[in-house]
């Protein structure tokens, strides 16, 4: 009788053990700052025990080196961000550089040579530990695409190599735990096949969050979901690769272990603007939709933005890609809930997936005063998905009414991705306080003052800066 209570008691310590071994990994935006209250989001905001691992958002480079990219970054972000583990001492907390905005050139150029990568590795070691960080994530966009040489592919996979030797050699040197190397990675068949040598990527990362979601966004001339969870009975041509299941397996066919892939989960929704009556998902759209009063940019919600449209906009179901959408008016937005991350949780698991990764942190429903769910309602309802034994019943949705189906586009209506914002001029800021700063010369671009230095941006295709909302939006004839 001993015995069998031994086992069974074993047995159940490594369930537990099992039912709590997937990552659940968050990114913190450090421009989240700059919202208006009570969006503004800080470090100290971050609740310490809701993610295993917490990612800041974004370092940069500068002459091959890392560098801030936030004028607090160092003096005000960092500390508080590190002050977390005081609450949690499981917590592992990893700096990103890189980010949609840095662009590829100052990659390109590191990459370029073995003196430039030590440069950067070394930086990137002195830095970490500096500011008690427990490892690096690699966020470049993306190696092999825009201006993105074809062989930065192969440098990329070098890089890695190169960084991870120099990890261990500093551990073994210094008797610290080894840095940890990771990396957010596209979703886009095109993209994966132009930037990465994937089994040996695989072999060298410690994890890898694959970035599966803006699979459609206001670029396009039609609607369709951020972060749809399988293939679209619609889909047609590529857009049979646009979704999370065709990524992540895409990704593990090809030699990444599953236990180190993670999936992204977005806590944010894009909108389209209608330019018929048709409403469902491939409707004729016009653009992005409009901004959302917080987060401040065209045909991009937070959570908490989205929770406040629900309340009057009519919600479909997307059965066959297991995600919902949401219709007023001329605006359309498809987003995640509750309800699509336990179809998608149950997915992961099914396939051994490492667990998730959460884009991002400040941009669920923090205070729970938007939602009235509680606070962090989608992250606090995945950690629960991936940390229960009890298999996964998505009984959901209950009460939302499918789609009525559209015909596909035809294929030449496809629209060009938006222009990436631009980097970082010297001298307009130099007088002026703290804030945000229409471009005399140019309406479509506008700069950001912080800590007296300059950040010119440049807004989506077809909008122009306001002054009013201070955000890019539709041009008012």
């Amino acid at each position: 009788m001993g015995k069998v209570l031994l086992w069974v008691g074993l047995a159940i310590l490594l369930q537990v053990q099992l039912g709590s071994a997937y990552k659940l990994v968050c990114y913190f935006s450090n421009w989240s700052q700059y919202r208006p209250e009570p969006a503004k989001y800080f470090p100290n905001n971050v609740d310490p025990n809701l993610c295993t691992h917490l990612i800041y958002a974004f370092a940069t480079m500068n002459q091959n080196k890392i560098a801030p990219y936030e004028w607090n970054d160092e003096d005000r972000l960092f500390p508080e961000f590190q002050a977390l583990k005081k609450s949690n001492d499981k917590l592992v907390t990893s700096l990103a550089i890189g980010g949609w905005n840095f662009g590829t050139q100052k990659f390109t150029e590191m990459v370029a040579s073995p003196a430039n990568r030590k440069t950067f590795i070394d930086s990137v070691i002195a830095y970490l530990r500096k500011f008690g960080f427990d490892g690096i994530d690699l966020d470049f966009e993306y190696p092999g695409s825009g201006d993105s040489l074809p062989e930065d592919k192969y440098r990329y996979t070098i890089l890695i190599q190169e960084m991870l030797e120099a990890f261990k050699a500093e551990a073994a040197s210094t008797g610290l735990p080894r840095l940890l190397v990771t990396a957010a990675v596209s979703a886009g068949k095109g993209t994966i096949d132009a930037g990465y040598e994937i089994a040996e990527i695989g072999k060298l990362l410690d994890f890898i969050s694959v970035m599966t979601y803006d699979f459609h966004g206001g670029w396009d001339s039609f609607t369709g979901h951020n972060s749809p969870l399988c293939e679209g009975s619609a889909d047609y041509g590529d857009y049979k690769y646009f979704n999370c299941k065709y990524a992540m397996e895409y990704w593990n066919d090809n030699g990444v272990p599953a236990e180190k892939l993670l999936m992204g989960f977005p806590t944010y929704g894009r909108t389209f603007r209608l330019s018929t009556s048709a409403t469902s998902v491939g409707a004729p759209a016009s653009g992005a939709g409009s901004s959302g009063a917080y987060t401040r940019e065209a045909g991009f919600w937070a959570y908490y933005e989205i929770c406040t449209f629900l309340k009057t906009a009519q919600v479909r179901w997307i059965e066959d890609q297991k995600v919902p959408y949401a219709v007023k008016g001329n605006e359309w937005i498809g987003y995640d809930d509750v309800c699509s991350y336990k179809h998608k949780v149950k997915y992961l698991k099914e396939k051994n997936f490492g667990g998730a990764m959460v884009w991002a942190i400040d941009l669920d429903d923090f205070l729970g005063s938007f939602c009235n769910e509680g606070k962090y309602p989608l992250i606090n309802e995945l950690k629960r998905l991936l940390e229960t034994n009890d298999p996964i019943v998505p009984n959901c949705p209950s009460d939302i009414p499918p789609p009525e189906p559209t015909p596909p586009p035809d294929d030449n209506t496809a629209s060009s991705p938006v222009i990436p914002p631009t980097g970082e001029d010297d001298t307009f800021c130099a007088d002026r306080q703290d804030g945000i700063y229409a471009d005399p010369k140019d309406n479509t671009k506008f700069y950001v003052c912080a800590g007296g230095r300059t950040y010119r941006f440049t807004c989506s295709a077809g909008l122009v800066y306001d002054e009013s909302c201070k955000c890019c939006n539709y041009p008012k004839y």
